[in-house]
């Protein structure tokens, strides 16, 4: 199975703290998380000379100000997608104190087939790369993985249950469901993960409007900006008083109704690798730094350190150097408009219809009139056939039917964009259809596809970061067994086993399957085409791309030795083959009289 390189980025160590046997996932050993946080480097209480301090400040201040410029393009656009998709993750401006964070934000919304096609989308990614009912994980040290009965591969298989267990007990899954919905809407996401005393690990989503993002020379996010608030209260609690501006000591002082005061606050992960000599050991790999916009640059409410990123940042697909991605909903979005705006046509002309404008004739200009059904309104000579009385303005008779195939066309193309066909590929058939499995798995191979790309860079953006921060915050907390000898010091290789990638594999296994077929059926006319193919890598990726278990596979070495022993018996058999036909071939000169009372073995051997 394919390996990300990141995958060398941890390897297989020894347990920091446990000496032998296998961990059990539990409250105690959930708390040794915090014996070796990088909460370790946390300055409490904090050193307002610093001038490294005052230097970091105007550093981030300055930096944050520059990516809000960068971002303003992709801001305007993400407006527009929350606006007809998904209000509720987008905020225009992080702005503390607001009183109308309760009313209605979906306003723009009359047809809401783009946001359940997104939402069909992101669940069938959640369940198809991330299910939390299924093991979707597996890793390899050498030639070791977690499903052989060795050692090593029992090892494996205890660090994957631990880091599964992981995921399960904490808020991972929930966190995916998030960052999947904002990857298909918004075209980029954001998960930060932390050490948790609690459940080892605690996921946050910032929303868009609120994060920032920047790439490093490949292309790849490496920098993490935010703002977003926080009530007095827990600004308090997450730093500690002696770390907050006096404005915050005074309102936590005071009490009461000040407590859920909110300020503004911001944050910065970013590589520690500059050399401005700032106040975070240079050993972390990224550092953290969080402050009271607006506040002195005296003022840092905490900084730490990262021995990896804390988190990962997907994007559906990118465009030269940009920081943001793009995905299906900005694809979506003028149809989406355009099926809001017929949407509403259709309303108003069905309403004209059916509650017309009226004209009235002017005596009945303050005089009772009922529009109601079985209503009555009385008007002067009516039975003289004056014509008094009300009618409509003008008859609307709109193609209501030609506006329906017309909407049914906008959705289904919205439908097309956001993969509906292939997250609901079987569902989609009747019943009783004569559709077969094999032509199922044609249709699903076709637009897998389409969505193969999409997945390798989720796993090289979120996958492979989380499971790296996940692995190393619990090999740092001693929750993993200790490695063997033979393993340790090596790279762990992960490979993820999920049903999409699993999909994929099995598109690219059919076409060895379908090569094999077809020169299988004519080697009856040259038997000397199977000489182009070389079988045991067939076979072995062909086991590969169907998923069969690595165990009934045979090992390179043993097929050698397997191959020796039969042609070993290859040799001995025509051996004795030719053995007995040279014994029955005397047999039949030593009976053949040739005369002179001789036979023919005689004549053979020149025997008189």
């Amino acid at each position: 199975m394919p390996s990300s390189p990141a995958a060398q980025q941890f390897g297989a160590q020894p347990s920091p703290t446990r000496k032998s046997g296998a961990p059990k996932i539990s409250g105690p050993e959930f708390r040794q998380g915090r014996r070796v946080t990088e909460a370790q480097v946390r300055k409490r209480p904090r050193n307002l000379g610093d001038p490294r301090n005052v230097e970091l400040r105007r550093h981030t201040d300055g930096r944050l100000m520059g990516l809000r410029t960068d971002r303003y393009s992709w801001w305007v656009h993400w407006r527009e997608l929350a606006d007809f998709l998904l209000p509720r993750r987008y905020k225009w401006l992080i702005t503390p104190n607001q009183a109308t964070r309760g009313s209605p934000i979906n306003q723009h919304i009359i047809d809401s087939t783009g946001t359940i096609a997104a939402r069909d989308l992101s669940a069938g990614l959640h369940g198809g790369i991330t299910n939390p009912t299924r093991q979707w994980l597996k890793m390899k040290v050498g030639y070791h993985n977690n499903d052989t009965p060795t050692e090593e591969g029992r090892w494996l298989a205890e660090v994957i249950r631990i880091l599964m267990l992981i995921f399960s007990q904490s808020n991972f899954y929930t966190s995916c469901a998030t960052v999947y919905f904002d990857i298909v809407i918004f075209g980029s996401a954001c998960c930060l993960i932390y050490e948790d005393y609690e459940n080892v690990i605690t996921c946050v989503n910032p929303c868009l409007g609120e994060f920032y993002f920047a790439v490093n020379s490949n292309y790849e996010v490496d920098t993490v900006y935010r703002e977003f608030v926080l009530t007095i209260k827990q600004i308090v609690e997450e730093f500690g008083y002696d770390n907050c501006s006096p404005s915050v000591q005074g309102l936590y002082d005071t009490g009461q109704g000040s407590l859920h005061r909110e300020k503004l606050i911001a944050h910065a992960i970013e590589p520690n690798d500059d050399r401005r000599g700032y106040s975070v050991p240079r050993h972390f790999k990224w550092r953290e730094v969080y402050w009271e916009w607006g506040q002195g640059q005296q003022f840092i409410l905490r900084q730490q350190g990262f021995h990896e990123f804390p988190g990962g940042c997907p994007r559906w697909s990118t465009v030269s150097n940009d920081a943001y991605g793009r995905g299906p909903g900005m694809d979506s979005l003028t149809d989406v408009k355009q099926l809001q705006q017929e949407s509403r046509r259709k309303a108003q002309g069905i309403d004209k219809q059916v509650n017309p404008p009226l004209v009235a004739d002017a005596q009945l200009k303050n005089q009772p009139a009922s529009l109601l059904p079985g209503g009555i309104t009385y008007v002067v000579g009516m039975s003289a056939g004056k014509g008094v009385g009300m009618a409509p303005v003008y008859t609307v008779m709109p193609d209501i039917r030609g506006m329906v195939e017309d909407l049914a066309e906008v959705r289904a193309r919205i439908k097309d964009i956001f993969f509906t066909g292939l997250m609901k590929m079987i569902s989609q058939f009747e019943p009783k259809s004569n559709i077969s499995a094999t032509e199922i798995d044609a249709r699903r191979g076709e637009q897998m596809v389409l969505i193969g790309e999409v997945l390798t860079r989720f796993d090289k953006e979120f996958l492979m970061p989380a499971v790296t921060r996940v692995y190393n915050i619990a090999m740092r907390a001693g929750l993993f067994p200790p490695a063997p000898a033979s393993i340790q010091g090596q790279p762990v290789e992960v490979m993820f086993d999920s049903m999409l990638h699993e999909a994929i594999r099995a598109n690219k296994a059919g076409g060895i399957e379908r090569m094999l077929q077809t020169l299988g059926s004519i080697m009856g006319e040259d038997p000397q085409v199977m000489d182009n193919i070389d079988i045991d890598k067939a076979v072995a990726k062909l086991a590969i791309g169907f998923g069969v278990d690595p165990d009934i596979i045979r090992l390179p070495a043993e097929l050698v030795q397997i191959r020796a022993q039969r042609q070993k018996q290859a040799q001995q058999q025509q051996q004795m083959q030719n053995a007995m036909a040279a014994a029955q071939g005397a047999k039949n000169l030593a009976g053949a009289d040739i005369g002179g009372g001789k036979n023919a073995l005689q004549a053979v051997m020149g025997q008189q």
